[in-house]
């Protein structure tokens, strides 16, 4: 019996590569398999799911203002033509379940499923509850959690803490020797990682700008992922290398004894997998300031440091070389980091996927 399931989500890259992930992984169980995408017909997922080999349908549908406005009125107008659009593709398609990962489309398609009454699954990567995955709590079957301590926010008997989908590269990172000889650094000498993502992230670029002869002085290397929008001027210092992409993560972060990065739910995952002590520097420019929410999660449990965006220019450097200089501490987070970690979080999600359709 070939299976078939329907996996809605997008909007950014944070539910797009998740819920690639998953489709991978029910093609690994469910061979010959049939797999629909749905996202909004404007967003980055009908550009990169077919680039994954995918099919994916467009919803037309916009993101609920938070405050009063007069073009809310057209977000439920454009949700009511999205649902019944839903409705018509789960009838058609007649998935064996219905999974999603957020963003816009993926509540009217889940909505439109749970109503039916198919099998249906939702995952929610941040310590901070989406408002779509809010309000699908209480119509879908299954919540995974890339998060622990969950049942605050959903109801308990549905959430399942199953971590967040990482690339597969990120399973086995290199040694720390074999990581610095691929990059030409001293594997004697402590290495910073720097990301802000494949578009860097202005106030951490600015901040390792003016702190590099720190460093230096510290004796600290870096590998410094500064996007395609910075240009870095690192004066030829020895051990400072400055790239707008690292492809090979898996040796960067081998090479890692601190990684300095935003807050958003992959990257800690990915950091929490990898067991690399980091310091977050959550962005400021997002929905419901939901990173700050993420970082504050690991950092009371003591798995990480925080540090204000506002404040990361005068502090970043400070308290990085701070952190690479206390062994106790990063002993510490690496320690609670073991525990956080879901190194086969898509395996365990699709698990999930596969008893939902059972029962």
């Amino acid at each position: 019996m070939q299976r078939k399931f329907l996996i809605s989500g997008g909007g950014t890259g944070g539910h797009i590569f998740p819920a690639v992930a998953v489709a991978r992984q029910l093609q690994k169980e469910y061979h010959g398999c049939e797999i629909l995408f749905v996202g909004a017909s404007d967003r980055m997922e009908m550009e990169k799911v077919p680039q994954e080999g995918y099919r994916i349908i467009g919803l037309d549908v916009m993101g609920l203002k938070r405050a009063i406005n007069p073009m809310n009125l057209l977000v439920l107008w454009k949700f009511i033509k999205a649902y019944f659009k839903s409705k018509r593709i789960v009838i058609e398609f007649n998935p064996d379940c219905v999974i999603g990962t957020g963003g816009y489309a993926s509540l009217a398609v889940l909505y439109a499923a749970s109503g039916m009454g198919k099998k249906t699954l939702i995952w929610e990567g941040n310590g901070y509850a989406g408002l779509t995955n809010k309000l699908l709590a209480k119509r879908v079957n299954i919540i995974c959690t890339g998060f622990p301590d969950m049942e605050m926010v959903f109801p308990r008997e549905k959430v399942r803490f199953t971590g967040n989908p990482v690339r597969e590269s990120l399973y086995n990172i290199r040694n720390k020797n074999e990581s610095c000889k691929f990059f030409g650094l001293n594997p004697d000498k402590p290495v910073l990682l720097i990301t802000g993502g494949s578009l860097g992230a202005r106030s951490i670029n600015l901040a390792m700008q003016r702190g590099l002869e720190k460093l230096a002085e510290a004796g600290i290397q870096a590998i410094w992922q500064t996007g395609k929008n910075f240009h870095a001027e690192t004066g030829g210092k020895t051990g400072i290398l400055a790239m707008p992409f690292v492809r090979e993560m898996e040796y960067a972060y081998g090479a890692a004894d601190l990684v300095v990065s935003r807050a958003g739910a992959l990257s800690m995952s990915e950091i929490a997998v990898c067991g690399k002590p980091a310091l977050l520097i959550p962005s400021p420019n997002v929905t419901d300031d939901h990173q700050t929410k993420n970082a504050m999660r690991f950092s009371k449990l003591g798995a990480s440091a925080q540090l204000k965006d506002a404040d990361a220019m005068d502090s970043l450097v400070n308290t990085a070389i701070d952190i690479l200089q206390n062994q106790v501490l990063r002993d510490k987070m690496r320690a609670t980091l073991a525990e956080l970690a879901r190194p086969h979080a898509t395996v365990s999600i699709v698990s999930e996927i596969k008893k939902l359709i059972k029962t």
